[in-house]
Formats: C-alpha cells, structure tokens, sequence
C-alpha cells in the first residue's frame, strides 16, 4: 500500500478527506460519513512510513519538534490536498482534505446572488464563517476567482495552507503561505499594506493582532475578504467586539460598523437521497440598520433585522433550511437539528 494509490482512491470516490490512523484501514469521508476502506488495519509503523513518504527533511524536523504540521500537497495529475500530521498516542496520524484543481463559482457552490454584489464592493470587510469543513475556504476562493475574472486588480492573499491555485486573469494574485513565505498572518498583514494591494484576503482571523490589522485595512478602502470560526453573523460581531480589552470595545464597533459589507455564514447539510451535500447558508448586510445597532451594541436585535430585511438580500439561517427543506433537498430530521428556533421555522 502506497499513499499515492489511496490519495488516487479519494479521488475516485469523491471523497471529501482521508484519514491515516492506528489500528484502521484507511478512511474515506464521503457526503459527510466516514467509510473504512477494504484495506488491512495499519500497524503504528505502517501509519509512520506512509505519512512520512511525503515528508521533506525540513518538514520531517518541524513536525518532530512541534508535534503538529500544516502544509498542502501537490502531486502530478492529481487534485491538491492539505495535510495534517499529528499525533495520536504516540502513533504519527494525517488528515488528507482534497481540494479540487477546479476553482467552483458562485453559482454552482449555490451561494445566493447577494454574494456576487458583496464581493463587488470597492472596500470594506466580507466575512465567510461556519464550523470547520463547511466550505469556507471553497467560498473564499469562488470569490477570488470572481474578482479574477472581471476587475484589474492586485489581490493578497494570506493562507495556512495554501489549498485552492490562483492563475492571473484580470488581476494579479501573489499568494503568501504562513511559516512558508512569511511568520504569521499578523506580521504578514503589517507589511501587506506597502506591497499596494487592491484586495487583501485573510485565510483565518485568528487572534487579537489578526484581528485588529484587519478591521484597519477594510478602514483604508481596501477590500478586506476574511474567514472565521464562528456559527451565525450575530455571533460574528459579538466575537471581533470581545477579543478586544473592555477599553477599546467602543472603538472597535465603530471601526466595525463603519467597515463591514456583510457575514456569509454556512454550514453543509445531507442531501435527501445521501449522494451529496447541500449548502445552507445565512446572509447579514451590512445596511444602516445593522450598522447602528453594532455602533450601539445592540447585538441582540440583529436576527430581527435580518427577518425583516429580505428585500436587501438578508436572510437567516432558519429561512435558508426551511427553502432547502421546501424544495426536498434536506429531510425535515436535519432542518430541525439546525435551526436556532424551533418555533419561528416551523412558522415558516
């Protein structure tokens, strides 16, 4: 057995990730369940010699002193992966997720016609959150690959790993992977500002520092394209707002308020017949409604306005699993263990 053929395997069946485990034969995640493939269970030394047949030397030491690698995969005529090596009771594990050489459109993925108009804005911060594995960066990268196609622009983007290529169309694309062209997201963006940018693009906010260079690069008039870790476009805000010390919570709503396009949230939900996946996905836009009650820190009353805003291209969560549900794309089991109130879907 030889990773190669079961990276090939993966791809053949469609599959979402591979995992390399003790004690497991190979495993495939499928439309979201995990599958065993017919492969024999791997020793401790199997699961090391597969993982580290794509290791280089440098990469092997990394992993050996920090316990834990990141990096994406390449290999001829195959779709790319991003890996993950770690360690599980001593035994030297992987996480495989494909990411296909195709970069998917807006319209294909099923994203709704107000992402386009999002990602057409001259300025301004666009979120993409959710849990991981929902999409995230597939989104991101069908907004890049939008802003390619149709606009002169010099785009940045910062990712760990990178997954999804760029080629030049219209626009020029540099792409700086964490701990490979630069230390970290933070010290990347404090530098990303004089390398003249029209659009800069954060793979992950992760902590205080990400954060703030971010909200003051949306404040420069640059477009600001960013993921995060978080469910729902209320509990969005609520994060950026709170990773600050209680002194500067005022001016982040302001700079937040002043900044913010709008939240695309999602999650990736079981199709009926259990042969895909289908996209949920919550909208927030950032009108002068929403941006008083940031200001105002009023966080509680974004889900109304977003009920009562359709018409701007708002939509909640709830109303996106009730569509999906309406035109049997999910099962009522599934759109019930999704939604936020039982009683507002069910009136839906």
């Amino acid at each position: 057995m030889e990773l190669r053929e079961l990276l090939m395997l993966c791809i053949e069946q469609k599959a979402s990730d591979l995992h390399i485990t003790e004690h497991e034969p190979p495993i495939l995640r499928i439309h979201g369940k995990l599958h065993r493939t017919d492969y024999k269970p791997l020793t401790r030394e199997e699961t090391k010699r597969l993982v580290y047949s794509i290791l280089t030397n440098p990469q092997k030491e990394i992993f050996e002193k920090n316990l834990e690698l990141d990096f994406s995969l390449s290999l001829p005529d195959l779709d790319r992966f991003r890996v993950n090596v770690h360690l599980q009771r001593g035994s030297v594990e992987a996480a495989f997720r494909r990411v296909p050489l195709k970069i998917p459109s807006i319209d294909e993925l099923g994203l709704p016609p107000i992402v386009k108009d999002l990602v057409r804005k001259p300025n301004g911060l666009v979120l993409v959150t959710g849990p991981t594995g929902v999409g995230k960066t597939t989104t991101l990268a069908a907004m890049i690959d939008l802003i390619n196609n149709e606009r002169e622009s010099l785009i940045v983007c910062i990712e760990d790993p990178i997954e999804f290529i760029h080629k030049n169309k219209k626009s020029i694309i540099k792409q700086r992977e964490v701990y490979s062209d630069t230390h970290t997201f933070a010290e990347a963006l404090r530098h990303v500002l004089r390398q003249d940018p029209n659009i800069i693009v954060v793979g992950e906010m992760r902590d205080l520092e990400t954060i703030s260079t971010t909200l003051t690069a949306a404040e420069t008039g640059h477009l600001v394209l960013a993921t995060l870790h978080t469910p729902d476009a209320p509990q969005t805000v609520q994060r950026i707002i709170d990773v600050f010390p209680p002194y500067q919570q005022q001016q982040v709503r302001l700079q937040l308020a002043d900044c913010i396009q709008g939240v695309i949230s999602q999650l990736l939900l079981p199709r009926v017949d259990g042969k895909a996946l289908v996209l949920a996905c919550e909208i927030m836009v950032g009108t002068p409604a929403i941006r008083n009650l940031i200001r105002e820190q009023e966080i509680a009353q974004i889900p109304t306005i977003m009920q009562t805003s359709y018409q701007f291209g708002m939509k909640t969560m709830d109303r996106s699993l009730k569509e999906l549900y309406t035109q049997k794309l999910i099962t009522l089991d599934v759109a019930i263990s999704k939604v936020k109130s039982t009683e507002e879907f069910r009136q839906l």
